[in-house]
């Protein structure tokens, strides 16, 4: 199975860097699509240099619509979505998102964090579905609808798929891994807002497909 990994990324010069050198270190990953949701650092050049193939948005779609263009540019089996801000990712992580569903025990796997930060790791534990790390055979992704509308709240929209259909699931720990938080990047008030953002573009994705039933 042709496996890829696609990357959303906006203004994430300070980490992509490693995140690509690690995947380039997995010959079982074809390639690394690195999505620039309308960056203005040197997120695309950084990646570029590295080898990864980028696409460039010119208006930022958020995470969802950039999880879809990185789908609509290639025909992989098996995706692996990977944020873009991660700390300490290891080969040793990449297999274990991969195997499950390389084994055929899964259709998808969730990564979740573990003995990494306390912050990110509550996180994680109290809504596991919130991670953007994962592996997917493409049959199921071409399965759900309106990926690229749902900005920040694509995880929930993977989950309600995955409740909704025959879909089989396994949450694997990441230990030793954690992210930036948005208040690391954007400083302690506009961190904060760019969060309170992200959880109202969740809020409203499930308001949105409740009342659709």
């Amino acid at each position: 199975m042709k496996t890829i990994a696609i990357i959303p990324a906006y203004n994430e010069e300070k980490t992509i860097g490693s995140i690509i050198e690690t995947l380039k270190e997995v010959p079982e990953v074809s390639d690394v699509v690195v999505v620039s949701d309308a960056s203005t650092d040197s997120t695309v050049e950084v990646a570029g240099s590295l080898g990864a193939k980028v696409v460039e948005l010119a208006e930022n779609r958020g995470k969802g619509g950039a999880m879809k263009a990185g789908l609509d540019f290639t025909k992989a089996d098996v995706i692996l979505f990977l944020d873009a801000d991660l700390i300490g990712l290891t080969r040793e992580h990449v297999y274990i998102l991969l195997d499950p569903v390389f084994q055929k025990r899964a259709d998808m796997t969730i990564g979740v964090f573990d003995k990494g930060r306390m912050a990110t790791d509550l996180a994680q534990k109290v809504a596991p579905y919130l991670s953007g790390q994962r592996a997917v055979k493409r049959s199921i992704l071409e399965g759900i609808s309106g990926i690229d509308l749902s900005r920040f709240g694509v995880e929930v929209a993977l989950t309600r798929y995955i409740e909704s259909a025959d879909v089989r699931v396994e949450k694997v720990l990441l230990e030793d891994m954690s992210h930036v938080m948005k208040e690391e990047k954007l400083g302690v008030f506009k961190g904060l807002a760019a969060r309170v953002k992200m959880y109202w573009e969740i809020v409203k994705f499930l308001v949105a497909k409740e009342s659709l039933k």
